[in-house]
């Protein structure tokens, strides 16, 4: 009697899976993407982020010690010969137009990128809408424990450096730690940097997924253009960068863990749940796989011919 297989639907699903549902690895057996529903994830987005604003917010601003971090990160990178933000700030601060580009670029493309890749996802690629959602979630969250537990004043405000804070000096939009709203935000959460954060999970996440070689060549260089413009601006240290970085990381491992696979090897599309396998891959008893059909046409061609 032949042995018949019946694939279960986390198999369908993550087909490439490492993970092995026997004893010793039940607890990380990989969950089933299904379909978003578009009035719960906004309600999610827009309560997370409510979330993260307010405990961001929250932290307390320990101007003095956040200044002495900033010391030492400034002392870390002159170390490593590394030290440019200073020289990267003033060069660009000398070309308005472009600074200024910056500015705005800073204060809008971090949410306006981001929602627009969400959306993408959820239209185009549903079925790793969740798991790419899950990434930047959780890329988040660790982040909010890196403010509390090490606050960092940005470049801008390290007045013994000379910084220039471009915003207020150009009179534009821009990072609601400067100038009227610098009240509304905590100015001592520069470490770790999730512009960079967001924007290399939207550049990954388009690099793994898109078709259009052009497309996948914009999603690698928008991190590498806003490393740069968060140096220019003096509103982060390249190693805030790395900060980010790491909890990206995380996130990453997150979804890893939760759906049994990374994020961009799961399937396009949701497919259907069902409770049982269909009967036609199930042979029947005594039977091996695929010879029900002849079978069943040799016992017809027999009644029929009287035999």
């Amino acid at each position: 009697m032949g042995e018949t297989t019946v694939k279960s639907l986390d198999d369908r699903t993550t087909p490439s899976s490492p993970i092995v549902a026997d004893g010793r690895w039940a607890w990380l057996r990989a969950r089933t993407p299904r379909r978003p529903r578009i009035w719960f994830e906004l309600l999610l987005i827009g309560l997370s982020y409510w979330v993260y604003s307010l405990i961001r917010n929250a932290v307390p601003e320990q101007k003095a010690e956040a200044l002495r971090n900033a010391d030492w990160i400034w002392r870390t990178e002159e170390s490593l010969g590394l030290a440019f933000e200073h020289a990267v700030n003033h060069a660009v601060n000398s070309v308005t137009w472009v600074i200024v580009g910056m500015n705005y670029y800073y204060a809008t493309l971090h949410f306006i990128v981001t929602i627009g890749v969400l959306v993408w996802l959820y239209r185009w690629q549903p079925g790793r809408y969740a798991a790419f959602r899950t990434v930047l979630f959780a890329t988040t969250a660790v982040a909010l424990v890196g403010y509390y537990l090490y606050p960092l004043a940005p470049p801008r405000l390290m007045e013994s450096k000379d910084f220039v804070d471009t915003v207020l000096v150009h009179h534009t939009w821009g990072s609601m730690a400067s100038g009227d709203l610098k009240h509304m935000s905590n100015q001592y959460a520069a470490m770790p940097s999730m512009h960079i954060g967001w924007s290399t999970w939207c550049g990954l996440t388009i690099f793994f997924l898109a078709k259009a070689p052009w497309a996948r060549i914009l999603g690698l260089l928008y991190p590498a253009v806003t490393l740069v413009v968060i140096v220019a601006t003096a509103n982060h240290f390249w190693l805030d960068a790395v900060g980010g970085w790491i909890c990206l990381a995380f996130g990453f491992l997150v979804a890893y863990f939760w759906y049994g696979t990374w994020p961009h090897r799961l399937s396009k599309q949701v497919e259907p749940l069902t409770a049982t396998a269909p009967a036609a891959s199930t042979p029947a008893r005594g039977t091996t796989a695929g010879t029900d059909a002849p079978e069943a046409a040799d016992r017809e061609e027999r009644v029929g011919s009287g035999r």
